[in-house]
């Protein structure tokens, strides 16, 4: 069922499996604050990359088995954030619903491209080179993406141009991502911006 639309842009999501534990509150209309503990340093520092460049306001806590592997807990956080941020956007009317950006972190330069359609289709060229930036695998940080671009409902594209350092690839994509959802969600407009009349 499609999530209600809410005037205060605002959405809180719990989600227990017997891998994780992930409980995650947004406002798109925000400030950029985040309070985040996953359990993975890097995922949080990303994470507060996301919300400092979006502006979107973002709690996040997760209780993964960490003792495994990340990718549990990474995958989940992304799956709970795209549904957070779903429901966030309720029926999507008025939004400017596209937005791109190009990020740099000194050598490495990210572009991302998002459309807020409805219909999720990631596409994330990255090559990393480690297998790991602190302990999150590299392979995981693409899941991420494609886990949160499914469950936000949009295309989201995502390119690496350039770039030597894995960790600073990874950031400028989360800047890049940060900047382009900011302005996809920005409210430019009166109408539904889809000439179905409809993003669902």
């Amino acid at each position: 069922m499609s999530p209600e639309p809410d005037p205060t842009r605002t959405a809180d999501i719990a989600r227990k499996t017997g891998e994780t534990y992930v409980e995650i509150s947004i406002r798109l209309d925000g400030n950029g604050v985040c309070d985040v503990d996953s359990g993975l340093g890097f995922l949080d520092h990303m994470l507060a990359t996301l919300a400092k460049h979006s502006g979107f306001d973002l709690s996040l806590r997760a209780n993964g088995d960490v003792v495994v592997d990340d990718h549990h807990t990474v995958e989940d956080c992304a799956i709970v954030l795209g549904r957070s941020f779903d429901r966030a956007l309720g029926e999507r009317h008025g939004i400017a619903r596209f937005g791109s950006a190009y990020a740099p972190l000194d050598e490495s330069l990210t572009r991302a491209v998002v459309d807020l359609s409805g219909r999720p289709w990631p596409e994330v060229l990255i090559d990393f080179d480690r297998v790991l930036i602190g302990t999150a695998a590299t392979e995981n940080i693409i899941h991420f993406f494609r886990s949160f671009a499914i469950e936000g409902r949009m295309a989201l594209h995502i390119d690496l141009i350039r770039g030597d350092n894995d960790h600073h690839k990874a950031e400028s994509a989360f800047k890049a991502l940060a900047l382009a959802l900011g302005a996809a969600v920005s409210p430019q407009r009166s109408d539904m911006p889809s000439t179905k009349g409809s993003l669902r």
